[in-house]
């Protein structure tokens, strides 16, 4: 059986995926960055990717032709918690077989693997994100454009540098 790569920034998540797709019976490792990407690409067998479109410092559509060049007929499922319709266009034109926004269940990703390449279901997500996962994610993306310093993300987001700490230190419930 060919393995699975999970490419994703957020090491709880993709070591916690990455733990379920084991427990499922599928070979699974993980990368936090381009270069381990590729690197564990050239290292085994992977037949299947998922995709972070946001990864600390990179954007994960420019490591699709890379990926997709490394392992010809390789499937690619974006998951991303920034969805937009032309990111989902922007990944499948460059070789991604399949979009998915966070947050989705083991089994909706697997399936994923299976759709058409290059169909994309537009429908809005079954539930809209909690307020807790939205709050998350912004001060992720405040940390991301203030490079992981935290006072000048809390001065991004109109807060004390104390509050910001204590957010930090209270995952949202989803992300755990």
């Amino acid at each position: 059986m060919s393995g699975m790569l999970i490419v994703d920034d957020d090491l709880v998540f993709s070591e916690v995926l990455a733990g379920a797709l084991r427990r499922r019976g599928h070979r699974a490792t993980t990368a936090d960055n381009a270069y381990s990407a590729v690197a564990r690409m050239r290292e085994g067998d992977i037949s299947r990717v998922v995709l972070d479109l946001r990864l600390a410092t990179e954007n994960g559509l420019d490591l699709i032709p890379t990926l997709c060049g490394l392992a010809p007929g390789v499937r690619i499922v974006v998951l991303t918690g920034y969805a937009s319709i032309a990111t989902a266009v922007e990944a499948i034109k460059l070789g991604a077989h399949h979009y998915l926004t966070k947050p989705t269940d083991l089994p909706a990703l697997l399936a994923a693997f299976e759709h058409e390449p290059g169909t994309i279901p537009l429908e809005p997500a079954p539930q809209p994100a909690s307020l807790e996962r939205i709050e998350w994610e912004t001060i992720q993306q405040a940390l991301l454009e203030a490079e992981g310093n935290v006072s000048a993300a809390a001065a991004r987001l109109g807060l004390h540098r104390r509050t910001l700490q204590r957010k930090l230190k209270k995952r949202p419930a989803g992300l755990r």
